[in-house]
């Protein structure tokens, strides 16, 4: 029977993969899933989680995944490490499965970093997890299928530009010589845009591709990239890293903006304070941390990509796993003040200038409060509390202006019945009476219904 069910699971993620996408009638169209889905999950995973940060014994400082290029590692030398690529305790549906239990919509993994090395099978080049290793199984097929079983959408992460292992390709001058000599178009034409249309044809419905540091891709070269997925794949995002005008903007790597910014964006951050997996690195983001991040990117209109780097193994470290199924739990409860939510109508609840604190071109610093935010659905205001309020919570002139019509009724998000809390108007005030303590430990939402 388990052999049927396994059978049958397999028969319907092929099927999935199989879909074929519909071209998006419009811009919103085409964006739609991405504004409602606000939180992914990011995968960096590839040969340099073997060194983990550590190379002939010495520690290399920097993220991990950089390591072939912070110690100048010669091709020869780290072409070695495939053969030690074994991740055999790698689960496709654990992977997927944390992503679900976190919450998150969508995931995207490393299907080729800038060491050149492919973590699916490719004819285009043998420097891949299928031909190269001992593993020898296609990572991105693998967990296209487990996706597709658990209904999260698929995307993959690719270096256009940056490619180590290529004489032609940007970014190894300790190998290969200045950039500015190689014959660049010869590395575009004859690795990665093959490789991506094989990525566009080989594991079903890609929901984006994220590229990654656009040096030298001046000229047409971006465009024959957005050619390419246009007509392959027309429903598939390009991110804001390309070289050419995507579907929406990357932020900077952990950079979260201090006001609302218009427009479809995302910030990919990491859990730790790395991408690539680093032995010596556990400074891990609590799960109060990470929600409050998640409701601030979403309170400013953005998607928030979070990452975590596997190991040589093919396991997620387990404090990742903890402190994701920990939003995730939050999500479970207040997941409705995220999913599709627009950004705050307030602003002031983001933070100010500091007059007094100065930065070094002489700039007052922006202080952030952390105290409460705000999302929005028609109709609805969510207020996030991560520091519970005395006896009220309240808004006054400033905010409400900003308002469109009257608060008429307020509920706590977790309370399923939605009990009314007391709501009191008084001198271009309103207040909202709130329980004693908290109904969440890590924040409590706060709905306020608004109309004429």
């Amino acid at each position: 029977m388990k052999t049927l069910t396994k059978l049958a699971a397999l028969a319907v993620s092929t099927a999935v993969l199989a879909t074929a996408q519909k071209a998006p009638l419009t811009q919103d169209e085409k964006m739609q899933w991405f504004r409602e889905a606000k939180f992914g999950l990011f995968i960096h995973w590839g040969l340099y989680s073997i060194p983990a940060g550590e190379w002939k014994g010495q520690a290399i400082p920097g993220i991990g995944e950089w390591i072939m290029n912070r110690a100048k590692i010669p091709v020869s030398e780290y072409e070695k490490l495939a053969p030690q690529f074994n991740p055999v305790k790698f689960d496709a549906d654990a992977f997927a499965k944390l992503a679900e239990d976190a919450g998150m919509k969508y995931l995207v993994i490393t299907s080729k970093h800038h060491d050149g090395f492919a973590l699916f099978r490719s004819a285009v080049s043998r420097y891949n997890a299928y031909d190269a290793t001992p593993f020898h199984r296609d990572v991105i097929k693998e967990l296209a299928e487990a996706c597709a079983r658990r209904h999260i959408r698929f995307g993959v992460y690719y270096s256009q530009a940056q490619d180590w292992h290529e004489p032609n390709g940007a970014g190894n001058t300790w190998d290969f010589g200045p950039d500015e000599k190689k014959d660049f178009d010869q590395y575009l034409r004859g690795k990665a845009e093959p490789q991506v249309k094989e990525l566009l044809t080989g594991y079903g419905p890609i929901c984006l591709i994220w590229f990654d540091t656009p040096r030298m891709m001046e000229g047409d070269r971006g465009k024959r990239f957005i050619d390419i997925v246009h007509s392959l794949q027309p429903a598939t995002l390009i991110d804001g890293r390309l070289g050419a005008d995507g579907d929406y903007r990357s932020m900077g790597d952990n950079r979260i903006p201090d006001t609302v910014v218009k427009g479809d964006w995302e910030v990919p951050a990491t859990l730790n304070k790395t991408w690539g997996y680093k032995k010596d690195d556990n400074d891990w983001k609590t799960p109060e941390d990470l929600t409050f991040k998640l409701v601030d990117i979403t309170s400013k209109g953005g998607n928030y990509l979070l990452n975590v780097g596997p190991t040589a193994e093919g396991l997620i470290p387990q404090p990742s796993q903890d402190n994701l199924r920990e939003v995730g739990r939050w999500l479970k409860i207040n997941g409705e003040a995220i999913y599709g939510a627009g950004p705050t109508p307030f602003g002031g609840e983001l933070g100010a200038p500091d007059p007094v604190k100065k930065d070094q071109r002489g700039q007052p610093v922006f202080v952030a409060k952390t105290d409460w935010r705000c999302t929005t659905k028609p109709g609805k205001l969510y207020i996030h509390l991560f520091q519970w309020p005395r006896g009220a919570f309240e808004l006054g002139p400033a905010e409400l202006e900003k308002v469109q019509g009257t608060v008429k009724r307020a509920w706590l998000l977790a309370d399923a019945k939605h009990t009314p809390l007391k709501v009191t108007r008084q001198g271009g005030h309103v207040s909202v009476a709130l329980p004693a303590t908290a109904p969440g430990r890590i924040a409590s939402v706060l709905v306020l219904e608004t109309g004429r």
